[in-house]
């Protein structure tokens, strides 16, 4: 700490703290301060005020030599205290410096954070820390996996580690354990692309989780957009913290895997008017923030959590690029999920596709470059906007997995809508020059039921979480598979198994790009809890326990995404054209169960529940990113949703003289074997889908 009282004029820019080898440059933004003094705090926890006097363009700053990496800091900032107006600056609270690159420390709820109390709020509030941001990347490379080639998989750091045997105890639920050789043995044996890691900005716990003496798990309660969350390192010296997560980088894509962050840019933890003041709304509260029209002592709140960040105005939305760039420039991230991506697009009100966020984004030379996934919806009026974001963006399409959850569920409504989402979603994304990887195809995520729940309840169980079972969606209705949860009987588990097999074989074979959650490859349960953002715990985390139904989904997921991968037909770079070839096939056909094509009437036929989907992969590249040699192989997928067996006539010339049988989802794994001539009838058990791969001469 330095010994000096007065700071150096310093520089506007870069804004926060930045280390120059010998003192560190102080910035921080605020259209309403009349003072702001930055807070150095030595080990004791004693404190030394600087006031920061010079003033450019609404940025104050200043220079204090001697002050180095380690060192932790805060701000204080003075101004109009009025409620009323939306002002709410009070020296007496600590803030967090929006542009830190460390945070250490944790939000303890008391008085004294919030804005009316005139009390310091220093010892429950977090700090600031000074990194030394030097890292040797050495040859680190992005994998730059094409969009076609893409499969996502969503995972918790900390959950997705945190019972890997074969990783040290004290690396388990860590940046290190996440880059640990084993975890990334288990990505590469799936042979998925991506990582989606659910949100690593810094984030506290909510005040009313804390209440319940719980805490936040998810992570959607962001504090510091430029910091990497500290309770996922094994490291505790802050900028080691950094370092840890860039290595955990560097070792993910030697594997030939991009990373993926889910951000939280819609809104804060400090939540609604009664909130807590921990940086932004203490810094400058009418500009970070939405306030409510006619009314500024409130915010519109189009997130559900109390505040919405407002994208609108040039120093927010500079917050948010610049958050952006660093993640992807510094931290060597690849991509991006914006959580309620709706919200940063609202004008006035409405969802804009003209707005600031998506042309800022549009233009900018590196975020363009980066992969960019949309949660295209809010809680506010017309905030859902699946098919209607931009180009550059892909999207969470979650009518692809309302509708195959409702087709393998019910057996009901028909095979209409879900042939679009089989075949890339063209209504949602075929108008604007979009292409079929433009739609982010799931059936499970972070938030709602596991993939093993899906088929095994009836109802959420979410009473652990301590708000009386009233949070998550009730809304699994009949998509299991006899009597709910656990249970001896056999038969009714042969049944589950074989739904989950079901849907992760549509999931896998369908156009588009697809996100797998961690675990629903291995039957992972949450004992029918669909919303677990506070189980820090066994319920939460990933189960390496091998048994014969994991070993059953984990062969066979492998198996299709090595299958996805070698065969570009599944994989679509562009949308089907449905056209008659010379031969009188078709590069997409659509097959009713007595062999013919659906015609107009079976499009509408709601009782319909079986379908075939032939795919032509004949003249489609024969080499993938990397030279490795594809096939040209067509199939035909056949999908049976009813409950009884029902006899399905393969289509035969022109279409196939036979068809080898690639996948049985009646079978362990998936397993299928044999030939079958084509006119045969085949029968099919109930909710089958089987795979066949067409036979030349």
């Amino acid at each position: 700490m330095t010994a000096d009282t007065s700071a150096w004029p310093g520089r506007p820019f870069p804004l926060g703290a930045s280390w120059d080898g010998r003192g560190t440059n102080f910035a921080v933004w605020s259209s309403s301060a009349t003072g702001v003094d930055v807070c150095l705090f030595d080990a004791a926890g004693t404190e030394q005020r600087v006031p920061l006097i010079d003033r450019t363009f609404q940025i104050w700053h200043g220079y204090l030599p001697d002050v180095h990496p380690g060192q932790l800091y805060g701000f204080r900032v003075a101004g109009p205290y009025d409620p009323g107006n939306g002002q709410l600056h009070n020296p007496a609270k600590l803030l967090v410096d929006p542009y830190a690159k460390a945070i250490v420390g944790d939000f303890t709820d008391h008085p004294a954070a919030y804005a009316a109390n005139p009390d310091d709020s220093a010892p429950y509030v977090p700090r600031s820390a000074i990194i030394d941001p030097a890292f040797d990347w050495g040859g680190d490379r992005r994998p730059d996996i094409p969009w076609d080639d893409t499969v996502i998989y969503e995972l918790h750091v900390r959950g997705f580690t945190k019972r890997r045997p074969d990783i040290p105890e004290d690396l388990r639920g860590t940046y290190a354990g996440l880059g640990h050789p084993a975890a990334i043995e288990h990505l590469k044996s799936l042979r998925i692309s991506a990582v989606e890691l659910l949100p690593v900005h810094q984030f506290v716990t909510e005040p009313s989780v804390q209440q319940r003496g719980m805490r936040n798990y998810w992570g959607y309660n962001t504090l510091g957009f430029l910091a990497p969350h500290a309770g996922y390192a094994h490291a505790t010296d802050p900028g080691e913290v950094v370092r840890e997560f860039k290595s955990m980088v560097r070792s993910l894509h030697a594997a030939g895997i991009e990373v993926i962050l889910d951000v939280v840019y819609n809104h804060t933890c400090e939540g609604g008017p009664g909130g807590p003041v921990l940086s932004l709304r203490g810094i400058d509260n009418r500009t970070y923030y939405r306030l409510a029209p006619g009314d500024p002592s409130r915010y519109d709140d189009y997130t559900g959590c109390g505040n919405t960040f407002d994208a609108r105005l040039p120093s927010s939305l500079r917050l948010i690029m610049d958050s952006l760039r660093y993640w992807a420039a510094e931290m060597h991230v690849d991509g991006f999920r914006f959580d309620l991506a709706s919200a940063l697009a609202r004008s006035l009100h409405d969802v804009d596709r003209l707005s600031a966020f998506f042309d800022t984004i549009y233009q900018d030379p590196v975020i363009s470059q980066a992969k960019l996934i949309a949660e295209p919806w809010d809680v506010g009026a017309g905030g859902y906007q699946v098919g209607n974001f931009p180009p550059l963006w892909t999207e969470w399409n979650g009518k692809y997995r309302d509708t195959v959850r409702e087709f393998w569920g019910h057996g009901s409504g028909g095979v209409r809508d879900l042939a679009y989402r089989l075949s890339g979603s063209s209504d949602l994304y075929g108008d604007d020059g979009r292409l079929p990887f433009a739609s982010i195809n799931f059936v499970t995520a972070h938030d709602g039921f596991t993939l093993r729940d899906l088929v095994s309840y009836d109802h959420k169980h979410n009473d652990a979480n301590g708000e009386d079972n009233r949070d998550g969606t009730d809304d699994n209705r009949s998509y299991n598979c006899g009597a709910e949860g656990e249970t001896d009987d056999q038969a009714i588990n042969t049944l589950r198994l074989r739904q989950a097999r079901n849907l992760l074989v549509t999931l896998l074979l369908s156009t588009g790009a697809p996100m797998l959650v961690a675990g629903d490859e291995m039957w992972r349960t949450q004992g029918g809890n669909n919303n677990a953002y506070v189980q820090d715990n066994a319920t939460s985390w990933l189960s390496w326990e091998p048994s014969d139904a994991s070993a059953d989904l984990l062969a066979l997921t492998r198996r299709v995404i090595a299958l996805r991968r070698a065969s570009p037909v599944l994989r679509q770079r562009a949308f089907f054209e449905g056209s008659p070839e010379a031969d009188g096939t078709k590069d997409l056909a659509w097959f009713h169960p007595a062999g013919r094509e659906l015609s107009s009437p079976d499009w509408f036929d709601s009782d319909l529940r079986t379908l075939g989907m032939y795919l032509d992969g004949r003249g489609l590249r024969n080499r993938g990113p990397q030279g490795e040699q594809l096939t040209d192989d067509s199939y035909l997928l056949i999908l049976h949703s009813g409950d009884d067996v029902v006899w399905f006539r393969l289509p035969g010339s022109p279409w196939a003289a036979s068809y080898e049988v690639v996948i049985d989802t009646t079978g362990p794994s998936g397993t299928g074997s044999g030939q079958l001539a084509g006119d045969a009838e085949v029968p099919l058990g109930p909710r089958t889908t089987l795979l066949l791969r067409v036979v030349r001469p």
